[in-house]
């Protein structure tokens, strides 16, 4: 596939300028923030943005409504806070890591310390530097979770010794000492292979020609099937669904307060431990079946020039109306279906004169 555009990835220091000012995206390698970095990101949002943390589907956080002034405080902050070590990575740093790994009894092989390594094995690359911004590294603990997220590198755990990695349909097993570095040789692979294309999946051949630089063989592989956490208590974790992803200052002010770490998953959701107390007080879902659950939508109006209508008010006012068959529910302002999740989903899409749903007009 040809790419002609550049790649607008927004990052912290690439803001995007959305109708309702400012957009920076902070990466969060395997979706992990202390209390203290959560609280920086909310008092940034409070005080530069429109006081809202938005929860991306590759467990990143968004701030946005940023003024003229805003992206150089903000990155000033979040460089203080540890949440971005290095300046010529900063947008290429995206690592997503299964959010219960080590948690509960479905987790294989802890996969966040590696999260971890693999971060900071990336910075230390100088060329890594270049990759797309949407280019994407998984570390699955074996459940399966991460599979429809489609990561252009992919290691899904196999047990506490060995691992499958896997790009594209081909996978090769190895052993754990070795998959960062393997991980980060496929992406300088794809460097050297790439023109203009963004993922590996863009590039034709590319899984088999990445796999032969790297001097492995690999078999074609079926994926498994992807389970992703869903809210209530999971082993020694609460998953806590965060509704339309949107984090207000009092739900986030409350999260800082119940974990020594927090966890953003792909979901848009949040893991604590299981002993939290008090967040439904403030709007966040602790338990199983809620109307929110696996429900998403883009910025819509006011905050996309694109936008055709405010989708977040309207899902809000309809959801509880809509029939659910437990597929995800994404809320889409225009065609484009900003922030779509993987897999299968309802497809609520605006056009000038209502909804489709599905392709159907309601």
């Amino acid at each position: 596939m040809a790419r002609t555009e550049v790649d607008r990835c927004p990052g912290v220091l690439s803001v995007h300028q959305a109708a309702d000012g400012g957009l920076a995206r902070v990466r969060l390698p395997g979706g992990r923030l202390t209390p203290a970095q959560l609280d920086v990101l909310r008092l940034a949002a409070a005080e530069l943005g429109d006081g809202r943390l938005e929860l991306t589907s590759r467990a990143n956080v968004q701030l946005r409504g940023l003024a003229a002034d805003g992206p150089r405080e903000l990155s000033d902050r979040l460089f203080t806070a540890g949440l971005l070590p290095s300046i010529a990575h900063e947008r290429v740093r995206n690592i997503l890591a299964s959010p219960l790994s080590g948690l509960d009894e479905e987790s294989r092989y802890d996969v966040l310390p590696l999260a971890a390594a693999l971060d900071q094995a990336l910075c230390a690359r100088p060329a890594l530097a270049e990759l797309p911004g949407r280019f994407l590294f998984a570390l699955d603990d074996g459940r399966g979770d991460l599979t429809d997220l489609h990561a252009d590198v992919h290691v899904r755990a196999l047990d506490e010794h060995s691992a499958l990695l896997c790009i594209g349909a081909y996978a090769t097993q190895v052993d754990w000492p070795s998959v960062p570095d393997l991980m980060l040789d496929a992406a300088q692979s794809f460097l050297a292979l790439r023109d203009q294309e963004w993922r590996i999946a863009e590039l034709a051949g590319g899984a088999e020609q990445i796999f032969r630089q790297l001097g492995l063989q690999p078999s074609e592989t079926a994926a498994p099937t992807t389970v992703s956490a869903t809210a209530g208590v999971h082993g020694s974790a609460l998953v806590v669904t965060v509704p339309l992803g949107s984090l207000t200052q009092e739900q986030a002010a409350a999260l800082t307060q119940v974990a020594p770490e927090i966890r953003i998953t792909p979901w848009r959701s949040v893991v604590v431990p299981a002993t939290a107390r008090g967040l439904q007080d403030v709007g966040l879902i602790t338990t199983p079946n809620s109307l929110w659950e696996g429900v998403t939508a883009c910025a819509g109006r006011p905050g996309c020039a694109k936008a055709l209508a405010d989708v977040r008010a309207d899902a809000t006012r309809l959801m509880p109306e809509m029939e659910r068959d437990g597929r995800r529910v994404h809320w889409s302002a225009c065609e484009r279906r900003c922030g779509k999740p993987g897999g299968l989903f309802v497809d609520v899409v605006s056009v000038a004169d209502g909804y489709l749903v599905d392709g159907e007009r309601v």
